[in-house]
């Protein structure tokens, strides 16, 4: 991965702050040609800097009203990608941690109701060899998603 410089760094915090900007008008807040914005934002990307964009979608308007933390402690830490195997093919599932603590994994899920989180837990997650118990925290309110502050000198 490249050294990000400070036109770099700007160039993130204006995308940060708004994905679907054009190009132009990033040129015209960093003083530079569209060229030279397109060939950043393309250098970014092969670098690994920018890992993705798109639209975020609420879950509650798909119907998922439960947003569920799920503490996984596995037989055997070297377990892991097995289980990660096994879990990706779990679609409420959008996030996924190797973690120190008292868990070994911790994952993110989206439920319907209860009825699919207690499915999700007792007949998927629990099911699978080497998970030896799990712990759900249920979310009641996200008050804070952001990305990380991108400081420019």
């Amino acid at each position: 991965m490249d050294k990000i410089d400070n036109l770099d760094k700007k160039i993130l915090s204006i995308l940060a702050r708004n994905a679907r900007i054009a190009f132009k008008d990033v040129a015209a807040e960093c003083n530079v040609s569209r060229a030279a914005i397109h060939q950043r934002v393309q250098h970014l990307m092969e670098d690994g800097v920018i890992t993705g964009s798109g639209f975020d979608v609420n879950p509650k308007s798909l119907g998922y009203t439960t947003c569920t933390y799920v503490g996984i402690t596995l037989e055997r830490g070297n377990m892991y990608k097995q289980v990660v195997e096994r879990l990706v093919h779990i679609p409420e599932i959008v996030e996924c941690h190797f973690t120190t603590g008292p868990y070994t994994m911790l994952i993110k899920l989206y439920a319907r109701d209860n009825e699919q989180l207690m499915d999700l837990l007792n007949n998927q997650l629990q099911g699978i060899p080497g998970v030896v118990a799990t712990e759900t925290l249920i979310s009641l309110e996200q008050s804070v998603k952001r990305e990380i502050p991108i400081n420019v000198d």
